[in-house]
């Protein structure tokens, strides 16, 4: 099964790189326990309550031996500045003193005098599945004002890459199975989807093993607080981006206490489901293709029926490109997908357009394999890979074959390009998972917890602004201070905006919070 959109940050806009394409924080109240919405463990997983038993000392004690990062077959070592080691983590939270895995980070050290350094700052740039290791260092010169207080720190969290990262395919295997419909129009192309799904589902078992069942966000946000423990941290001090958001809102949940400045930026809705997700992507990317049709002076609803027709025709007859391979339905979606996610990159959509309405997939095919994560060689990363037994061990919700094609009639109309694409991933992304999801919608009240600025944008794809608001409210009051941006693409920290990135810096370097509702235009 190949994948379409689930939540994503930089990744993306590092893919279209690769594509050639254009006031002060306190203690809080609290007593750290709580626990997850619905939750219900899988067997032999982590529990979901804050609570856990006490940390070895062999644990809570090391001490990270840094040192210069090697590179790897997907990117080159970082510079100098750059350095990285390995801790060590309970693979089960409920058993501590039990086997463990290893973590990678990696970090820059605070350029600003001693006097001057707050503490470490810790990065989780989405997916899930995103690697931090590989990510933050090409980040840096974004933030790199930031640095001059803190220690830039990110990690590849549990399953992904240098962290027991799990490969559930082969490249051969991952580019066979795109000839696989999406969206299935008869008995047999449903047949053939939902046993992909499951031949996915069960690589992951054989690769994973006993970890599948312990790659959760609540295992990853307990890994957070583990890690500010090891760095010498007394407060959490944290940038979350996309599904980083999510993540920082379980951390603060179930450690409200150890809660420091935290930004969420991109940020997804916690009151939704997997369909309310799925759902409100379909909204977010029609909106971005909204807003791209009317740059290029095409009347929306005409535009996007032009693309549908387009993609319909792809899917009965694929299109020719100059690899030799074919652009597939699925694949043309993909590639339509990725530069929605900034608009530099609009333009590179209407060369992409151009060429397909003239048989020609090339440009599509370039930029979905940029999302892809496949390079020239054929070769493919494992972000899917990573994303997919994440989120699959989070969701409970399940949708069978019937409750999706009763599901369709309303995507369809929220989107006449994506909805379908989206409707009918519902039913394929955890189809027959070999572990039970934990529950329906993650818990991110944090009564207590120091403020918690989230950033909104008006114009995101992928984590559609009302995320934001939710996100605010189900936090607590006095806890989530909203900034609103009225731009475009995926994220608004470093994307242009002054005032934005003021108000973030603002408090992440003095501590001053700015007023709820701030909007920055």
């Amino acid at each position: 099964m190949a994948r379409f959109v689930r939540w994503t940050a930089l990744s993306a806009a590092a893919a279209l790189l690769v594509a050639g394409c254009s006031s002060g924080t306190s203690d809080g109240g609290g007593d750290g326990k709580g626990s997850t919405k619905d939750a219900r463990p899988s067997a032999g997983s982590s529990g979901t309550t804050g609570a856990t038993a006490a940390l070895p000392a062999s644990l809570a004690g090391q001490k990270p031996d840094w040192g210069r990062c090697g590179g790897s077959s997907d990117a080159p070592a970082p510079s100098s500045e750059w350095q990285c080691a390995t801790v060590k983590a309970p693979l089960d939270w409920s058993k501590p003193d039990g086997d463990t895995i290893d973590l990678a980070l990696v970090r820059a050290k605070a350029s600003g005098s001693g006097s001057k350094r707050i503490g470490s700052l810790l990065f989780n740039f989405g997916g899930p599945g995103g690697s931090g290791v590989s990510t933050l260092p090409a980040y840096g010169s974004t933030v790199s004002s930031l640095r001059e207080r803190y220690d830039l720190v990110s990690w590849d969290p549990r399953g992904v890459g240098a962290s027991e990262g799990i490969r559930c395919r082969s490249d051969k295997r991952i580019q066979a199975a795109e000839s696989v419909d999406s969206t299935p129009d008869t008995a047999a192309e449903e047949r053939a989807y939902l046993a992909d799904a499951a031949d996915f589902g069960k690589g992951c078992e054989k690769a994973a093993g006993s970890l599948l069942a312990h790659v959760s966000t609540t295992d990853t946000a307990r890994d957070m607080d583990l890690m500010r423990q090891v760095l010498g941290d007394t407060k959490l001090h944290y940038f979350g981006i996309s599904y980083g958001t999510e993540l920082g809102g379980v951390y603060a949940h179930l450690f409200p206490k150890n809660v420091g400045r935290l930004i969420l930026d991109a940020v997804v809705d916690p009151s939704a489901d997997s369909v309310g997700h799925a759902k409100n992507q379909a909204r977010g990317f029609q909106l971005a293709l909204d807003n791209y049709l009317k740059s290029t002076g095409q009347d929306p609803e005409q535009g996007s029926a032009k693309i549908a027709d387009l993609l319909k025709r792809i899917d009965s007859k694929p299109l020719p490109t100059s690899s030799g391979r074919e652009l597939t339905q699925t694949l043309a979606v993909t590639g339509i997908v990725l530069p929605l996610y900034s608009q530099e990159s609009w333009p590179t959509l209407t060369s992409a357009l151009e060429s397909a309405e003239q048989g020609d997939g090339s440009e599509l095919l370039t930029l979905a394999d940029a999302y892809n994560e496949r390079d020239p060689s054929g070769n493919y990363g494992t972000t899917t890979h990573s994303q997919r037994v994440i989120s699959c061990l989070d969701e409970k919700q399940r949708p069978t074959l019937d409750q999706t094609k009763k599901l369709l009639p309303e995507f369809e109309e929220i989107s006449p390009v994506f909805g379908t694409f989206l409707g009918w991933d519902t039913a394929g992304w955890c189809h027959d998972w070999p572990v039970a999801g934990q529950f329906d919608t993650p818990e991110v009240s944090a009564a207590g917890a120091a403020p918690i600025l989230l950033v909104g944008n008006t114009g995101d794809p992928a984590t559609p602004y009302e995320g934001a608001r939710k996100m605010a409210d189900e936090l607590g009051k006095g806890v989530g201070v909203l900034v609103t941006w009225k731009g475009e693409g995926h994220g608004a920290y470093g994307s242009g905006s002054d005032c934005v990135d003021s108000a973030v810096d603002g408090y992440l370097l003095n501590g001053t919070v700015p007023k709820d509702g701030t909007v920055c235009s």
